[in-house]
Order: C-alpha cells, then sequence, then structure tokens
C-alpha cells in the first residue's frame, strides 16, 4: 500500500492566499479517516460503528506568533477563508505577545509514508469479525460467576497529507488496529475483573494481523476463570516489598510517570489543563538520575508496530530516535520546534493532532523502555518476599507526575524466588524518581512487547492521542503495596 497525493492543487491555492495575506510562512494538513469499532457484550452486538472524517487544518505563521484555524469546505472560497482566519489569529496573537519564541520553519521534505501492513482490515468481512468477537465473548463465561463480558476492536485508517511554503510534500497512510477482551466476575460483596492483552488491549500499528496477535480466542477461558478465582483470592498484604511489574503494568507507570512528565510544553508551563505540568526543569538535563542504569527511556517514532509510528509528525518533521533517560540519567525531553529551540535543540517530531480539526501539540507518541538481558522468569530468582501484579485497575497521580498510586487488576505473592497464591486489590505507590532508581531488572527482549494507549487525552479542550510505550517486565526494590501502608 503506497500514499498518494490527492490534494496538491487545493493546498497550493491555501497556502498562497496566507501568504497574500501575509504569512511568512503556512502549512496545510489535510486528513481523510476512518475509524472502526466493533464491541460485543454478554452474547450481543453492543457497538457497531464506522465513521468517517475528511477536512483540512492550516497553520500561518506571522511576525513570531501561530494562527490555527481548520474546515471541511474544500471548495474555493472555504480554503481562502480558512486559510485567510489563521493568519488573522496569528496577527492577533503577534498583536499581543509580550515574548516571541516561534521562528518559521526552514526544512523541506517531499517524501511519502505508509504503514506495513500485512493483512488489510478491508479484507476481512464484517461477519468474520463480528463471528470472533462473539466466540471470544462466549468463551469468557468459564464460570457461573461471569457476570458481564466484552470483547472488542477498533480500526483506524488515516490518509494524511502536509504541504508548506517551504515545498514539503508529504504523503502518509496509517493504519492502526487493536483488541481485547473482559470479564467481570461478581461474587458475594465484591466484583473482580481481568482484561486482556494488558488493562486496555493489543494497539500496534498495522493491520487486521495486529488483532490476530492479540489471541483473544486462546485466552477467553483463562481470564474468565481469573476473574473468578479473584472472588476467592486473598487480599494483597501490606508493606514495604520488592515487586515485580507485567509489561503492560510497565507501559502504563512510563506513560504517567515518565511520558507526560517529559514533554516540553508541560515543563516551561505552556500545557497545564487536562494534566498539569511537570517536576522537570531543562536544568536539569544531564544532572537528574531520573532511575537506576537499568533504565534507559527513548522516543522511537519509527519503531516498527509502534501505535505512534510514521514517516513525519503534524509539523512535517521526520521521525526520528531521542533520547529520554540514557542509563538512568535524563537526558532529552519531547518537543516541538519551538519549544526545542528554547533549549538549544532540535526537534524529534512528536507534534500531533487528533484530526484535522485541532492544533497539533506536543505528544509523548513512541516512548519506550529498552529491555534488559533477564529472562522474565529469572526476574523472580532473589525476591524473598514481594508481589507479582498485572494489568492496570486504577491509577493516581499528582499534576506535577511525581507521587502517585496504581492498582492492578491481579497479583501473585513471591516467596523464596517463587510465585505463589494469586492476590487481588493489589497496589503500589511511590515517587517517581525514587520508583525508577529502585528498578534494578528488566526483562530482556523476549517479553518486550510495543504496548499501544488508543485514548491518551490531552489539552484544553481535550485532544485524544493513541501512543506507545514498548516495555517488557520488571523488578523494583523495596516499594511501598498495599493501600494505606506509612512504612
Amino acid at each position: 500500500m503506497e500514499a498518494e497525493l490527492r490534494f496538491e492543487s487545493p493546498a497550493m491555492r491555501a497556502l498562497d492566499t496566507a501568504r497574500a495575506r501575509g504569512a511568512g510562512y503556512a502549512d496545510i494538513r489535510f486528513e481523510d479517516g476512518r475509524a472502526e469499532r466493533i464491541e460485543v457484550r454478554n452474547g450481543s452486538v453492543l457497538t457497531l460503528s464506522d465513521e468517517s472524517s475528511i477536512g483540512y487544518g492550516i497553520r500561518a505563521f506571522y511576525d513570531g506568533a501561530w494562527g490555527f484555524a481548520s474546515s471541511d469546505d474544500a471548495s474555493d472560497a472555504g480554503l481562502d477563508a480558512t486559510a485567510a482566519l489563521a493568519v488573522a489569529i496569528a496577527k492577533a496573537g503577534a498583536a499581543v505577545a509580550a515574548r516571541r519564541f516561534a521562528e518559521a520553519p526552514v526544512e523541506v521534505y517531499v517524501d511519502s509514508y505508509a504503514t506495513p501492513v500485512q493483512i488489510d482490515p478491508a479484507g476481512v468481512p464484517l461477519g468474520e469479525r463480528v463471528a470472533l468477537l462473539l466466540d471470544v465473548e462466549r468463551a469468557l463465561h468459564a464460570t457461573p460467576r461471569i457476570s458481564v463480558g466484552r470483547a472488542w476492536v477498533d480500526l483506524w485508517r488515516t490518509d494524511k497529507e502536509f504541504y508548506s511554503t517551504t515545498g514539503s510534500k508529504i504523503g502518509q497512510l496509517l493504519y492502526q488496529s487493536g483488541s481485547g477482551l473482559s470479564a467481570l466476575a461478581v461474587g458475594e460483596r465484591d466484583a473482580q475483573e481481568r482484561t486482556f492483552p494488558g488493562d486496555v488491549g493489543l494497539y500496534q500499528s498495522g493491520g487486521w494481523e495486529i488483532v490476530s496477535s492479540a489471541q483473544l480466542r486462546e485466552n477467553a477461558a483463562r481470564i474468565g476463570e481469573q476473574a473468578s478465582q479473584l472472588l476467592e483470592a486473598p487480599q494483597c498484604p501490606s508493606g514495604q516489598m520488592d515487586i515485580i511489574l507485567g509489561g503492560s503494568q510497565v507501559s502504563l507507570q512510563i506513560h504517567e510517570s515518565c511520558g507526560h512528565a517529559a514533554e516540553l510544553d508541560r515543563i516551561m508551563g505552556w500545557e497545564a489543563n487536562f494534566s498539569g505540568t511537570s517536576f522537570l526543569d531543562p536544568s536539569l538535563l544531564g544532572k537528574l538520575r531520573y532511575g537506576s542504569e537499568s533504565v534507559t527511556i527513548l522516543i522511537d517514532n519509527t519503531m516498527p508496530g509502534g501505535l505512534a509510528t510514521v514517516g513525519y509528525d503534524d509539523e512535517g518533521s521526520k521521525s526520528v530516535r531521542s533520547d529520554i533517560i540514557r542509563d538512568g540519567m535524563l537526558v532529552g525531553f519531547e518537543m516541538s520546534r519551538d519549544t526545542a529551540r528554547t533549549i538549544g535543540r532540535e526537534t524529534n517530531a512528536c507534534v500531533r493532532a487528533q484530526s484535522w480539526r485541532n492544533v497539533p501539540m506536543i505528544r509523548m507518541c513512541n516512548l519506550n523502555l529498552l529491555p534488559g538481558e533477564t529472562p522474565f522468569e529469572a526476574l523472580f530468582d532473589d525476591v524473598a518476599n514481594g508481589v507479582y501484579m498485572e494489568s492496570n485497575r486504577s491509577w493516581s497521580i499528582d499534576d506535577h507526575r511525581l507521587n502517585f498510586q496504581f492498582g492492578c487488576q491481579v497479583g501473585w505473592e513471591i516467596r523464596n524466588g517463587k510465585r505463589g497464591r494469586m492476590l487481588k486489590n493489589p497496589t503500589y505507590a511511590g515517587v517517581t524518581p525514587q520508583f525508577w532508581n529502585s528498578c534494578d531488572a528488566v526483562a530482556d527482549r523476549r517479553s518486550w512487547v510495543a504496548w499501544g494507549t488508543p485514548n491518551c487525552g490531552k489539552g484544553e479542550p481535550m485532544q485524544t492521542g493513541r501512543t506507545a510505550q514498548a516495555a517488557a517486565p520488571a523488578r523494583f526494590r523495596n516499594v511501598k503495596v498495599g493501600v494505606g501502608y506509612d512504612g
């Protein structure tokens, strides 16, 4: 599959209008998107949606300020009006700006990118998709205690084109897919849920092969049985102890305590509305030991399978690999062109918009914890007393991304290097740098998964982004475990 340029003529008209209205630079991003979702609940199709949307967004630069406007009107009059509005907004910003951070970009890219796809979802009949989910949901009812069973599939196809007054012409054809299942068991004065894979499902870039690789049929009965078993499981103990987190839980830990914290617009105070600011500061680069030497976290928007993998971001910057934490030291942030310039660096292409309607902003994209050299089962070997936890159930973190508490769906007691009885309602808490410094081992590449987050919120009004945090299970020493434990 290849990305083809369809909107060059209207794009050139809009850019010409922006220049004629005084813009020093302008770009336009066309998007033709399709989103499909099927969800089955208790033997019935609960959701069957197929939505399409097409439109464009224009950014205009004038005297150190940006303006943005969007529309689905691709007539000559509509293009002219939208471009003029973007320039007018930029001029209004320039008239009141006390300081000027922005500069017009000079990069030029003429290129295309398409997500590698093995199985085009459009070739999988709707009846086959629904039949899969009905089979999976039926298997979840492994015991009479399963009150609610759910199974779902999400599919996205986005045809994007980017043009700029510097001469960039970039076409991208993006496919993203995901699926999952959930079993809710209800007993006397208790309810327990298990989801699979991870806590939201398996979401990656690619086609129907991503749904197949989730192995929902193969795991449905086991997950249903675990949900039922949790009703009888003992409560997770409280205390200071070692923990091992499953890969999807490590992924969420990265997302909340590293990803949002390292967004440079939060750090600079440009973004605070939805998820607060950050405890980080540019002066800490190369000085703050964010984690142990086992912890290396990097942006890789070129990663095969990453839910946020693209050829170029929504500023027209080429995707790259970029260190955030290297051997435990804070060495970088997620940046746009303008924010990077304020700290003397170059963008690492972390700018995205939810759709053509939205202004692009910094997002964490693919933020990955590199695997270690320890086989997963060997993580347990020298844990005398601890808990292995899987799949997030709840989370809370302060608006500086510093103090947090997470709850998982299921845990297993660890005694003298062996995994023992199942535990319910496991929780752990910590402070971000101290917690990551307690990580003394990350499992090897055989356990490393490109876990995707399909519903990351940021901004006001909020935009939903699709991000990824590839991770393997990891071990953390001497962690606060259990609700209400004070140490």
